[in-house]
């Protein structure tokens, strides 16, 4: 199939457009600025805030499948800047949406556990949002444009996705947190903030499946486990052979930052355990496969 990838140069986006090449799809990449990735598929720099920009560049890749990645992830960001946060989330989902339409592809839509209130996670598909910050807010009025827009589309949310190697200029949780124990500096971490952290490559594949069997509807595409992020951490110098005392557990109210998060989420994955082939890898086997990529690019 002729499939198109917004965010291609981000970590789920390039990853999605890597297995779909091999899987013998055309695919094209749709990222800000120079291509940032390999690959043989074809690349666009497209600002899909603008959606004459958006409308032409998508009638002109013709796509069967369009899975939207692209999105302003930096929540403290996204709070102080709600006019980025709103174009970015909202503006450019409705006009991938409207493009896909029009091309009569099948959408899927990444978006994230971020859109539930965070006090009574985790959360399975059929849970009611209630998203708070700017972040949040945009992210959900997202889901309802592509739903608006693009009836049938897939809502596929995920949650703290990490991989190594990180974006260029962009540190995911994982690697920010492996390159801090790396030099034997103090990781401080929430223990009670209660998340699902998710392989990149795992959601790619998620991605990936929704958007070759054109399945509709919401999907929780993310890693298996839920734990806090401070379980998380030992858990990764476990397998890194990192010192444990170094994570030094904090409390999310000490960082006064400026957007609110949600506690107690994380997402139930029983949905995607059922009907999908790429299933939720558990977090040993998800850091296992970190380590891998890891040790590889540093040539050992």
């Amino acid at each position: 199939m002729r499939v198109l990838v917004t965010g291609s140069n981000g970590l789920v986006g390039s990853r999605a457009c890597v297995l779909l090449e091999q899987r013998g799809h055309t695919v094209v990449g749709f990222g800000r600025g120079p291509r940032r990735t390999g690959g043989e598929y074809g690349y666009v720099s497209v600002d899909l805030t603008r959606e004459a920009e958006v409308a032409a560049a998508m009638e002109a890749a013709a796509p069967e499948v369009v899975i939207h990645c692209a999105s302003m992830t930096e929540v403290d960001a996204c709070e102080k800047d709600p006019e980025a946060a709103y174009a970015g989330n909202v503006n450019a989902t409705a006009a991938v949406a409207r493009g896909a339409r029009k091309a009569g592809a099948h959408l899927v839509h990444v978006s994230t556990d971020y859109v539930f209130d965070g006090d009574a996670g985790p959360y399975d598909e059929a849970s009611i949002p209630n998203p708070r910050g700017v972040y949040a807010v945009t992210k959900h009025m997202g889901e309802q444009a592509a739903r608006v827009l693009a009836p049938g589309c897939a809502i596929a949310r995920t949650a703290v996705v990490y991989g190594w190697p990180p974006v260029e200029g962009r540190l995911n949780f994982g690697a920010w947190l492996v390159m801090t124990l790396e030099k034997g500096q103090p990781a401080r971490l929430f223990e009670d903030q209660v998340v699902s952290p998710s392989l990149a490559d795992n959601v790619a594949a998620m991605l990936v499946e929704l958007g070759e069997r054109k399945l509709g509807g919401v999907w929780n595409t993310c890693g298996g486990t839920v734990v806090d992020r401070v379980a998380y951490g030992r858990a990764l110098c476990e397998v890194f052979g990192f010192d444990a005392k170094l994570i030094v557990p904090t409390r999310m109210a000490e960082l006064k930052l400026p957007s609110p998060r949600p506690l107690k989420g994380g997402l139930k994955t029983d949905k995607v355990r059922g009907e999908l082939a790429a299933k939720p890898l558990e977090l040993a086997e998800s850091l296992a496969r970190f380590h891998a990529t890891w040790k590889a690019a540093r040539g050992h």
